[in-house]
């Protein structure tokens, strides 16, 4: 066979691997899909900071561990280790809870304890000793407010909130909204004695315990 005869009978198979060829090399050289840009590092350092501020954020509501001084007419006073989540009525307890002459009227049961804070529970018709006060709870005078962060505003207060001091039920706490309802706001916390039923010892256990603003 010469020549010729050979490109005539491979011609066709010839020109069909042309173009396969070529089909290939175009595959080879398509354009692929540009690269997403980076992250911007603003946007990764955030990332990071986040869990750094989750976990200050929850050390801080992590309780801690104060000392409190029990005394007054409980069954064992003495100092006791609580956590600052606890309440005046869980270091009552811690001291063996109240004796039979204890006041329970004169305390606030549901006040958060406090590091180096006294709770002192005095025996019926007893007065509180002044020195035995716990921390920034001392009775202001005149036109003066407390400075203890969880005093009362019997001018904002609800019911419910009223019926937290002790010797004030409920019918003593609509009494406070109704004064201030007509009478307008108190502007001293010894305003609270116009209503009827407070007299001077009542006031005298509500004092510290109390503020207006």
């Amino acid at each position: 066979m010469n020549t010729q005869e050979i490109i005539k009978k491979y011609k066709i198979p010839a020109a069909a691997g042309t173009v396969l060829a070529i089909a290939f090399l175009y595959s080879l050289t398509k354009e692929e899909p540009a690269p997403l840009p980076p992250e911007p590092a603003a946007l990764v350092e955030e990332a990071k900071a986040e869990p750094e501020a989750q976990e200050a954020a929850s050390a801080q509501a992590q309780p801690v561990e104060v000392a409190i001084d029990v005394k007054g007419a409980v069954s064992m006073p003495g100092i006791y280790v609580l956590s600052s989540d606890q309440r005046v009525n869980d270091a009552i307890n811690r001291a063996g809870g109240l004796t039979e002459k204890a006041d329970v009227d004169a305390i606030n049961l549901a006040q958060k304890v406090q590091d180096e804070m006294v709770v002192y529970v005095p025996a019926e018709g007893e007065e509180v000793p002044a020195v035995q006060q716990p921390p920034l709870s001392s009775a202001p005078s005149g036109n003066e407010t407390s400075s203890d962060s969880t005093a009362i505003n019997i001018n904002t207060a609800d019911s419910s909130l009223l019926q937290e001091l002790p010797g004030i039920g409920e019918s003593k706490a609509q009494a406070i909204i109704d004064f201030r309802e007509t009478e307008g706001a108190f502007t001293a916390v010894e305003d609270l004695k116009e209503i009827a039923g407070i007299g001077d010892k009542t006031f005298e256990k509500l004092a510290p315990l109390i503020t207006v603003q």
